[in-house]
Formats: structure tokens, C-alpha cells, sequence
């Protein structure tokens, strides 16, 4: 049985100078990674540059990423796509390369047409025909389509629908949505910048770019709260506030890729058209992450 609780980081995919795949230093990433607590992987999310990839890097990402972590760190692989068949042609595939669950954004290139019965109809057909179990991936900020709590509680009904990343930050509709699915059904903050507001309403955990710079300390803030100590989950919560800020909303994926690399790490650069981070915007990521206790 799948287990959907704490601390998942969305990855990011590494690419070498020359732009392909560098699987030997995501495996190298994912032995890091592996050690801090962490209870999974996302691969193939926002953060993972998946519109940028390939069907075959998309396939070798998720291959990769499942032998390299242990059979009890689940791979929750990306398959989201603008129709639905294709992600249900994705999503088997990432099954049977040993994904232990997918997770679907919302198709968004005809937003004015992804009406709640459109988003239904998706989902439900994507779920009945995969045979993992199925994440929603609400994530506005990129689509332009805020999944309403409605929707999210009628797709809940689904056996195999069986919890969603929600990157609103929209804590009503959060609470709203929270308040009425069935119980197991996980829902994930999706950003670090309202991690402990999310457990505080009954999220399962948080799939967080900040928890591939910061792993140990994103950790210990979910494991702060389980156990009750919120002065600690607080302090860490607003400690973190700057960094997660950084690698998200500030300068997203070329943040993250150069704060790995500041952290002696691999980060890499971002595939075009995404720029690397300059000079001047290293210096005060720098600064960043040392203010925070990274480095």
C-alpha cells in the first residue's frame, strides 16, 4: 500500500553543459537525497523542466530515479499532458518503469473549455485507465486554472485518486477542500512558502522545490510539527521563508539549479529558454542561503 505522508521534493532534472541528460548526477543527487529523510520523489514536475523534455528523457528520468532511491521512498512521476490520452499513455509507462504513483497537472492550453465537467471527465479516465495510483496537480500560477474544492472532492470520490499537490496557496479553498474528502485522501502543500498553515488545516505533508536545497530542515519542520512543537515548526517556517521564496516565486528553476550548485551539489544549467542565474543574482542568492544556515 501506498503511503502519502511527509516530505516530498519536486526534482530537479539535471542537464550537462552540452544540454543532455545527466543521469549520473541525478543518481549522485538522489544518494544525497536518499540520507536526509525524506519519504519520496517527485520527478517530472515544474521544477523537474518536464515541458522541456522529451517522451524518451521523461522515461529515462523515471527510470533512473527509481532505481537509484530505496523500495521504500516512493517515485511519484510526472504525466501530466494537454490530452487525455497521452497521459494516460504516460502514465502507464511510468508504471511500468516502477513509478509508484503519477501525478497529473491540469491541461490548461484551452483554458477557457477546462470547465469543472471537462476536469472531471479527465481526471476520471485517467484514473480508471492507470494502473498507479492517481495525484491531482493544481498549480495556477503556471495554468491559469484553480481546480475549485468541488471538483476536488468529487474526483476524491475515486478509489484511485488518492490525494493532490495544490500550489495555490489558496488556504480557504484548501480548507474547504480538506473539509470534505474521504479520509486517506492526501493533499499536499505545494509550497514550502505555506507548509505549516497547510498541516495546520490537515495536509498530509508538502511537495516543495525548498526541500531539494533544504531537505534536512524541511524535514524537521514536518517532523516538528507531527510531534507537536510548533515554537520549533515556526522557527524553521519563517527561517526558510527567504530561501523558499528564492527557488520559487523570485527566480524559480535557475535558483534552484544554482543553489545546488553553491551547495556543492548538482544543479546545472536550465534548458533554454530558462536563463542561468547572472552574476549579480548569485551573489544575493548567495547571501540567501547563507543568512539561512545552507552553507
Amino acid at each position: 500500500m501506498l503511503r502519502l505522508r511527509g516530505v516530498y521534493p519536486p526534482i530537479p532534472t539535471p542537464f550537462t553543459a552540452d544540454g543532455t541528460l545527466a543521469t549520473g548526477e541525478l543518481r549522485r543527487n538522489l544518494t544525497w537525497w536518499g540520507g536526509t529523510g525524506l519519504a519520496g520523489f517527485v520527478v517530472l514536475g515544474s521544477n523537474g523542466e518536464y515541458v522541456a523534455l522529451s517522451e524518451q528523457e521523461k522515461l529515462e528520468a523515471i527510470r533512473v530515479t527509481r532505481e537509484s532511491v530505496a523500495a521504500d521512498q516512493s517515485v511519484i512521476a510526472g504525466t501530466g499532458a494537454e490530452s487525455t490520452g497521452e497521459t494516460i499513455r504516460l502514465s502507464r509507462a511510468a508504471a511500468d518503469l516502477g513509478a509508484d504513483a503519477v501525478i497529473v497537472v491540469t491541461p490548461h492550453y484551452y483554458r477557457t473549455r477546462m470547465d469543472a465537467a471537462a476536469l472531471l471527465a479527465h481526471y476520471r479516465a485517467v484514473a480508471d485507465a492507470t494502473p498507479v495510483p492517481v495525484l491531482l496537480y493544481n498549480v495556477p500560477a503556471n495554468t491559469g486554472i484553480d481546480m475549485a474544492p468541488e471538483v476536488v472532492v468529487q474526483l476524491a470520490e475515486h478509489p484511485n485518486i488518492v490525494g493532490m499537490k495544490d500550489s495555490s496557496g489558496n488556504m480557504p479553498s484548501m480548507g474547504e477542500a480538506l473539509r470534505s474528502v474521504p479520509d486517506g485522501f492526501a493533499l499536499f502543500a505545494g509550497s514550502a512558502g505555506f507548509m505549516l498553515p497547510a498541516l495546520a488545516l490537515g495536509a498530509a505533508g508538502a511537495i516543495v522545490a525548498q526541500a531539494n536545497v533544504a531537505p534536512c530542515e524541511t524535514v524537521a519542520l514536518y517532523d516538528a510539527f507531527v510531534a507537536g512543537d510548533l515554537a520549533l515548526a515556526r522557527t524553521l517556517q519563517l527561517r526558510l521563508l527567504p530561501v523558499n521564496a528564492a527557488v520559487t516565486a523570485r527566480w524559480g528553476v535557475p535558483a534552484l539549479k544554482a543553489a545546488l550548485d553553491r551547495l556543492g551539489h548538482y544543479g546545472g544549467p536550465p534548458r533554454p529558454p530558462l536563463l542561468p542565474l547572472g552574476p549579480a543574482e548569485r551573489a544575493v542568492l548567495d547571501q540567501i542561503l547563507a543568512a539561512a544556515g545552507l552553507r
